[in-house]
C-alpha cells in the first residue's frame, strides 16, 4: 500500500487519510475521493491531501477483515457485518465463551496488519453480545498476511457452548436450634443464579446435618429426574471426610475434589454420582454476589467440563475477594460485553400514491407485491423488530404482507405528508433499540446486505450517528437515525421526511455507497414500467 500526501489534481481515487471539512461538509476518512470530492475540497482552499493507494497484492481492509473472523468463529457465532476494517464476532445464543489461546495468538503474530481481540476464556455471555472483533490497522492488508491469518486460525478456535436446560435437586443439612430461614436462602440464592442458565429446581430436602441424612436424600434427588446436584451443608465443609462427602459416597458417589483456586468459593466440593455432578456448595453460595461456585455452575449448564485440573486452573482470575485498594468490586452493576447496535427497521408505506394512481406498493413485481421487496430486505438483515407504517389502504397492504415477521403501526393523519408517518414509526420503535432505521416502501432494489453495512457503520461514540445509503455524491435511502435524533424528528412537518435535519447534523453524519438502487423509488407508472423490464432480482 502506498502512502503520503498527494496534490489533488493525483488524489482522485485515493483512500482519504484523516476527516476533512470542505464548507459545509465532513469528508471521513476511508472514502475513496471521487472528481466531486475533489472539487469540493479544491473549492475549500485545500491544494493537497494525504490519501492510501493500494496495491494490486492488497486485500481491502472490510474484505480482509471479514475473511479473518470468518475463520475464528465457530459455532454458535454471528460475524457482524465489516466497516473500516473492523468485523466483529456475536453470541447467537447465550453460553460461555471457548477459546483456543494458542490459535488466536498465531493470528496476532502474523504481523501488526492483523489483529484479534476477544473477551476472556469461559466468560458468560448473552444473545448479542460481542465475544470478539478483528481489525485490520491500515487500509488494506497483503494477500499474503491475511492468506497466513486465516491459515493460523485453523478450525474456528472462537465458539459459544450454549446453555442448556437442566434439572436440579437441593439438598439442604440443618442443625439443632438452626433457623429456618437460613434454608430458605439457599434455595432463594440457588433459584436466582439457575433462571438465566434454564436450571429448574424439580426437588428439595431439608436434612439434619449427618452422613446418613445426605446419603439419603442425594439418592432421592437423582431418582427425581435431577441431572444436578447440590447439597447447602450447615456448616462448612472442611475435609474430604466430613458429612457432607461422607453422605455422597454412601450414596454410592465418589468425590473428584476438594477445595478450589477461587475466592470466596475455597471450600466447594466436588463429586459424581452415577454419572452426574454432585457439587457441596460454599457458604458464600449463599450471596447473590459472584463466588467459586458460579464457575463451576456455568460450566455445568454449558456441558463443558469440569475435572479436577479444570478447577485447579481457575487460579488466575480467580481473586474475587473485596481488599481495601479495590473496594466492593462486586457491588457494581457490571456493564457486560459490549454489544451489537440493536436497530429497528421502520418501512413507510403509508402514502396515497398520487402520482401512480394506485397504490404502487401494491404493484406486482416477479410475483410479489412492490411493498414485499423493501420488507423482505429489512426481515433478512440484522435489523429488529420491522416496522411498517401503514395509512392509505392499510388492510391491503397488512394482507399483503400475511405471514411475514412484521409489526403494523397505523397513521391516521398519512395524507398530511411523510413526516407524519415517521412520527408514528420512531414512536413504536422499542425503548431499548439504540437507533432505527428508514426505508421507503417503494425501494424494491435495497439489499439486506446494505443495511447490514449501515448498521456495521453506525457507531456514535465514533461521530456516525447517522448513516445514509449515498448513490455517488446523490443522497439517498434508506437512512439510519440514532435514537438522539427521535425528538428533533417529531417536530417535523410535511413531505420532506428528515432531510432538512441532515445539514444540521452533518458532522455525524456517515455516507454508506449503495449504488443507483439508493435512488430508485417508484412513484409513476413509467418508472415502474422501467423497472419490470430489467432483470429478475436476485435476493
Amino acid at each position: 500500500m502506498r502512502f503520503g500526501t498527494l496534490p489533488l489534481d493525483e488524489a482522485e481515487g485515493g483512500i482519504l487519510v484523516h476527516s476533512v471539512r470542505a464548507k459545509d461538509r465532513v469528508l471521513k476518512k476511508g472514502r475513496v475521493l471521487a472528481r466531486a470530492d475533489i472539487d469540493a475540497l479544491r473549492a475549500a482552499g485545500l491544494t493537497e491531501v494525504m490519501v492510501a493507494r493500494l496495491e494490486q497484492s492488497d486485500v481491502p481492509e472490510d474484505e480482509a477483515a471479514t475473511k479473518i473472523a470468518r475463520s475464528l468463529a465457530g459455532t454458535g457465532i454471528r460475524v457482524g457485518a465489516a466497516f473500516t476494517g473492523r468485523a466483529n464476532l456475536y453470541a447467537i445464543d447465550a453460553g460461555i465463551v471457548v477459546l483456543d489461546r494458542a490459535r488466536i495468538d498465531e493470528t496476532n503474530l502474523i504481523g501488526e496488519a492483523v489483529t484479534v481481540a476477544t473477551l476472556a476464556p469461559y466468560a458468560v455471555v448473552r444473545p448479542g453480545e460481542m465475544i470478539a472483533t478483528v481489525k485490520i490497522i491500515p487500509y488494506a492488508a497483503p494477500e499474503s498476511v491475511v492468506a497466513a491469518a486465516v491459515v493460523a486460525a485453523g478450525k474456528a478456535p472462537i465458539r459459544v457452548a450454549p446453555f442448556r436446560a437442566k434439572r436440579v435437586a437441593l439438598v439442604s443439612t440443618q442443625l439443632p436450634g438452626q433457623k429456618p430461614s437460613l434454608l430458605d436462602k439457599n434455595r432463594a440464592a440457588l433459584e436466582q443464579r439457575l433462571a438465566p442458565l434454564g436450571g429448574t429446581l424439580v426437588f428439595e430436602s431439608r436434612v439434619p446435618h449427618e452422613a446418613g441424612a445426605v446419603a439419603t436424600a442425594i439418592a432421592e434427588g437423582e431418582h427425581s429426574g435431577a441431572e444436578l446436584l447440590f447439597v447447602f451443608g450447615a456448616s462448612a465443609i472442611t475435609d474430604r471426610r466430613d458429612v457432607i462427602p461422607a453422605g455422597i459416597v454412601a450414596a454410592g458417589g465418589t468425590i473428584s475434589h476438594f477445595g478450589m483456586p477461587v475466592d470466596p468459593g475455597n471450600l466447594l466440593l466436588l463429586g459424581q454420582l452415577h454419572g452426574n455432578p454432585v457439587v457441596g456448595l460454599p457458604s458464600c453460595a449463599r450471596s447473590p454476589k459472584v463466588n467459586g461456585f458460579d464457575f463451576v455452575l456455568q460450566r455445568l449448564f454449558a456441558d463443558l467440563p469440569v475435572s479436577d485440573a479444570d478447577i485447579m486452573r481457575m487460579g488466575v482470575g480467580g481473586l474475587l475477594q473485596e481488599i481495601p485498594t479495590r473496594p466492593q468490586p462486586r457491588d457494581i452493576e457490571p456493564s457486560g460485553p459490549p454489544r451489537a447496535s440493536r436497530i429497528a427497521a421502520l418501512v413507510l408505506a403509508a402514502g396515497l400514491s398520487s402520482r401512480m394512481g394506485a397504490n404502487k406498493l401494491l404493484a406486482d413485481w416477479c410475483g410479489r407485491p412492490l411493498l414485499h421487496w423493501s420488507v423482505e430486505a429489512a426481515l433478512k438483515s440484522e435489523a429488529r423488530p420491522v416496522i411498517v407504517v401503514t395509512g392509505h389502504d392499510s388492510a391491503k397492504v397488512e394482507a399483503a404482507l400475511a405471514g411475514l415477521d412484521v409489526r403494523f403501526v397505523s397513521n391516521p393523519d398519512y395524507a398530511e405528508g411523510l413526516s407524519t408517518s415517521l412520527q408514528v414509526g420512531i414512536n413504536s420503535v422499542p425503548q431499548e433499540c439504540d437507533g432505527a432505521l428508514v426505508l421507503l416502501g417503494d425501494m424494491p432494489q435495497i439489499e439486506a446486505a446494505l443495511i447490514d453495512r449501515m448498521i456495521a457503520a453506525f457507531s456514535p461514540a465514533d461521530g456516525r450517528s447517522i448513516c445514509i445509503a449515498m448513490a455517488g455524491e446523490a443522497r439517498g435511502n434508506p437512512v439510519l437515525w440514532a435514537k438522539e435524533f427521535f425528538s428533533e424528528i417529531a417536530k417535523l412537518s410535511g413531505d420532506a421526511g428528515a432531510r432538512s435535519l441532515l445539514a444540521k447534523h452533518g458532522d455525524s453524519l456517515c455516507e454508506i455507497e449503495a449504488g443507483a438502487s439508493a435512488l430508485r423509488d417508484i412513484d409513476t407508472p413509467e418508472a415502474l414500467a422501467d423497472l419490470r423490464s430489467q432483470i429478475v432480482p436476485a435476493k
